[in-house]
């Protein structure tokens, strides 16, 4: 009788991962993942596609893992071993968590079935991972590991994506079982919205008078682009985003009116206040509310009345009580109401949106001309307009956390989708370089920046180490205030004493250099540009530190904003 064939669990595990598509496993090997990297290092000299990419830091390897999710749909991989390895990973799983971000974490443990150490290095990861994954068990067979890798991968990457987690012990990697193939990666097939909804939301846009689309991350997730440029194109109606929904549609097009990088009060507000219809498409409660809704008659300004449309149900609260719900595949459910609207039976009125984007166009142009464009350290709005000026449409600018986040959202036009890669979710500092060198890796023949805060950069600025290592052509921007600059500007605005956020920092060039990086300083007005420029089309990595000053850029934002957008008549 012929004996079934053996195979290690690691062996299993990294072969059932290659089925999946992995290219890339990010993380910090321990003692109990050698059986893993064993199998991993025998994978890739029989030619196997996937690469290990040491990291310096756990928390830095599951925020490129999520980042491929991201960019790809498809789960990203990041590897630690137990305890503080594990517990390293629980600010990337809430990023992808929160972000919608599929994502795989394998973590390693001691020798469940028998063990000579005790409880040393031990805690309950698995535990530790409930509340912020969709799902975390530990692996106590070999056979069970195959099961185990294709249920991972489907979760996470399932509507609505999120992070995963494998708790792989010891013993059970260097196990012996009997050899079995890896799962079949069944196709999934989205639900499509029903008839009725669909006939109930075209009813609703045809009636109304100033309809608006509002465009979130979950728009951004699947890629509804063409859909929605077909929409548009057919309809006419203007267009708004979350800051995860930038770039769905181009945002240089005449029926864009801005970012809602805050929840009230900008230009894009007046547009959604005069509004008695938004169609909600793809937005997602876990961001930052776009826009609150108010209970009224929607002949009421500030009333209007919401279509959700997305993958799934609403989440209600006292802000977000949509009145029609369109739950299925977005790309679809867009198709099918942009084929059975009638822009003829429509009395629609858009004149004031387009008083909105040209007062919204007015105030950049007006920023752009006066002295204070022109000021050192640079003012935050005019560190937006040079990035803009130089990347090209298809290049990838990743932002860390910080005050600068809302500029870049406000006045950063994203051409493509995924160009503007920002986190309005969990908001974690630390997160810019990480998912900027995971960009270079997915998209190598397009321009990548990261742009940092000095607070957030030096977070993870170990990474630096690791995009030299890979050879990546990438760009790190790092605007200095020496000090935590959001949390300064929220201090003053509660009417608090500036107390306790200023720090020092390294000379930013020699630390670059340091890593065998390229290290350069602004030291004028006209040197981002320029340094960026030629930093885009040179190789290897670059530092570029940009002395930042952003009291004007605050002060603006707190007193002449809302008097400037409540002015348009």
């Amino acid at each position: 009788m012929q004996q079934p064939k053996t195979a290690k669990s690691s062996d299993l595990f990294v072969d059932s991962l290659a089925n999946e598509g992995v290219t890339y496993i990010f993380g910090v090997p321990g003692e109990e993942n050698l059986d893993f990297v064993e199998s991993l290092r025998t994978h890739s000299e029989k030619g196997g596609p996937i690469k290990l990419i040491l990291t310096r830091h756990e928390q830095a390897a599951a925020f490129m893992a999520a980042t491929i999710g991201r960019l790809t749909g498809g789960a990203g991989v990041c590897l630690s071993t137990l305890g503080p390895g594990a517990t390293n990973f629980t600010t990337g799983a809430a990023y992808a968590q929160l972000g919608g971000m599929p994502m795989l974490m394998i973590t390693g443990q001691k020798p469940i079935k028998k063990s000579k150490q005790g409880r040393f290095q031990i805690i309950n990861t698995v535990e530790i991972m409930q509340p912020i994954t969709k799902l975390t068990k530990q692996i106590v067979s070999g056979n069970l590991v195959p099961p185990a890798v294709r249920e991972a991968f489907r979760v996470a990457e399932e509507e609505r994506p999120g992070a995963v987690h494998l708790e792989l012990p010891e013993d059970i990697a260097g196990e012996t079982v009997e050899a079995v193939a890896p799962f079949n990666r069944d196709r999934v097939r989205r639900p499509i919205a029903e008839d009725k909804a669909i006939a109930s939301a075209v009813s609703m846009i045809e009636s109304a008078k100033r309809p608006l689309v509002l465009i979130g991350a979950g728009a951004n997730r699947k890629i509804s682009s063409k859909m929605l440029k077909e929409f548009f194109d057919k309809t006419g109606i203007p267009f708004f985003n979350t800051q995860m929904g930038k770039g769905v549609v181009d945002e240089t097009l005449d029926l864009f009116l801005g970012t809602a990088a805050l929840s009230a009060n900008d230009f894009v507000h007046r547009a959604i206040n005069r509004a008695d219809l938004v169609i909600n498409v793809g937005h997602d409660v876990i961001e930052k509310p776009p826009f609150f809704m108010h209970r009224g008659s929607p002949d009421e300004e500030g009333t209007a009345q919401v279509i959700h449309i997305n993958f799934v149900s609403a989440s209600v609260d006292e802000v977000y009580f949509p009145q029609l719900e369109v739950i299925g595949d977005i790309a679809n459910a867009i198709w099918q109401i942009k084929e059975k609207i009638d822009p003829s039976k429509a009395k629609w009125d858009f004149s004031f949106y387009r008083k909105v984007r040209e007062a919204q166009e007015a105030e950049i142009s007006r920023f752009l001309a006066s002295p204070k464009a022109s000021s050192f350290p640079l003012d935050p709005r005019r560190v937006v307009a040079d990035i803009r000026s130089v990347v090209p449409g298809d290049g990838i600018v990743c932002l860390d956390n910080g005050m600068y986040k809302i500029w870049f959202a406000r006045n950063y036009k994203a051409q493509q989708p995924n160009t503007l890669l920002l986190d309005n979710a969990l908001a974690t500092m630390g997160a810019g370089l990480p998912s900027a060198i995971a960009a270079c890796l997915v998209h190598p023949g397009r321009k990548v920046v990261a742009v940092c805060g000095d607070g957030g950069f030096m977070m993870n600025s170990q990474e630096l180490e690791t995009a030299v290592r890979l050879q990546l052509n990438l760009v790190v921007i790092i605007l200095n205030d020496n000090a935590f600059g959001m949390i300064k500007w929220k201090q003053a605005h509660a009417g608090f004493a500036c107390w306790g956020l200023n720090y020092g920092n390294p000379d930013f060039v020699k630390y670059a250099e340091a890593y065998g990086a390229h290290g350069h300083r602004v030291q004028a007005p006209e040197d981002l540009a320029k340094l960026l420029g030629e930093a885009l089309n040179g190789k290897g990595v670059h530092l570029i530190e940009v002395p930042i000053f952003y009291d004007e850029g605050n002060e603006w934002l707190n007193h002449n904003l809302k008097s400037l957008a409540d002015a348009i008549q």
